[in-house]
């Protein structure tokens, strides 16, 4: 899918989307629970593939997070207990897989490409205690959030802290390429959450605005991380990239789904508080298109839902308009996006299992 081919940018335009007939694999467990292991056979289950591997992600991180403090030690290992989807690691793991396939090595993991499946779990819990704080969340994951327990100074302490300990890791590969990639990544997390922070007066711009930050804030992990691991086995630059714009329409993919669930999903299903995007005044995807059918969105937009009122009548109008079906159309053209692009990867049972991925990241429940 190429820029000017975006539906975003049809949609901002004001112009419909129609429906594509997407084909589903018929693994419905995995498209059930993408975050659930051992429901599917080795051969097509993406988490059965690369299980030892994610088996020892826990306990090997816990083991980089050993500060003198005891207390600084239960906070950041206290997400780290094995109950978490694991859904990035697995990402990069399989992506390493399906990449030294293609480059005709063994399958097995590089040392360094472990090493960036950890940092990115790392990365990515940091940024979850951090957001906790700016959000206010009271529960992650169906328990109550660090901040919650232990106080927002601690919190952000520990984000900081498992940050730094991720940092050391990368300049630990010794890969000048890699650890820029990976610096870019910290970098994308602070200025998606600034870019969050403001909305856009002009109506046209804010898809573009969201679309940006979408990526900083969470594409770019999974995009980066399996580039990372692409230039680790020495791939040709097209075959780095393809490795990169796999894991950004995945992220995007993914974000999508996670911001419709937001209006469709309730809070015990999520395991966090549902509607909180607005309540943050915030505007996503399902918002942003519903404004076609609803143009007085645009003023509760700018204002952030801050009336009172206004978030109930907001998602009242996302539920009278097409809004959460059009983000779902939207997340299937990138899921869409990623399956072409593993196309031009050489064929194999990683392969096959990202693309299950790209399916299962569609009709995921929480």
């Amino acid at each position: 899918m190429t820029t000017d081919q975006n539906p975003l940018l049809v949609c901002v335009c004001g112009n419909k989307i129609q429906s594509r007939e997407v084909r589903l694999f018929s693994d419905s467990a995995l498209s059930d629970n993408i975050g659930r292991r051992g429901d599917n056979p080795a051969s097509v289950s993406p988490f059965g593939l690369v299980e030892p591997e994610l088996d020892e992600l826990c306990s090997n991180i816990k083991q980089k997070l050993t500060p003198q403090n005891k207390e600084l030690a239960d906070i950041t290992q206290y997400y780290f207990d094995g109950k978490g989807k694991a859904f990035r690691p697995m990402l990069v793991m399989l992506m390493a897989k399906a990449i030294n396939v293609h480059m005709k090595k063994s399958a097995s993991l590089l040392e360094s490409q472990k090493e960036v499946s950890m940092i990115a779990e790392m990365i990515h819990t940091a940024s979850l205690i951090h957001d906790d704080v700016i959000d206010a969340s009271d529960t992650r994951r169906g328990k109550p959030t660090v901040d919650t327990l232990w106080g927002q100074r601690k919190a952000i302490l520990a984000g900081d802290y498992i940050l730094s300990v991720a940092s050391v890791a990368i300049a630990k590969i010794r890969n000048e390429e890699v650890v820029y990639i990976l610096a870019r990544v910290i970098e994308d997390l602070v200025r998606g959450e600034f870019m969050q922070l403001g909305s856009k007066e002009d109506e046209n711009a804010r898809f573009n605005h969201y679309l940006k930050k979408t990526f900083k804030k969470t594409a770019s992990l999974i995009a980066n991380t399996c580039k990372a691991v692409a230039v680790l086995a020495e791939c040709p630059d097209d075959v780095v990239e393809i490795a990169f714009q796999y894991g950004r329409n995945i992220g995007v993919a993914f974000q999508l789904i996670d911001d419709l669930l937001d209006f469709t999903s309730c809070d015990h299903v999520m395991g966090k508080p549902t509607a909180a995007d607005l309540r943050l005044g915030l505007a996503t995807a399902p918002v942003l298109f519903a404004t076609n059918h609803h143009p007085e969105l645009n003023s509760m937009i700018m204002r952030r839902f801050s009336m009172e009122g206004d978030v109930e009548r907001a998602r009242k109008m996302v539920a009278n308009s097409n809004g959460v079906e059009q983000t779902r159309v939207l997340a299937e053209e990138h899921s869409k996006e990623a399956m072409y692009q593993l196309s031009h990867l050489a064929p194999s049972v990683f392969r096959e299992s990202l693309g299950n991925v790209a399916n299962a990241v569609l009709t995921r429940t929480k």
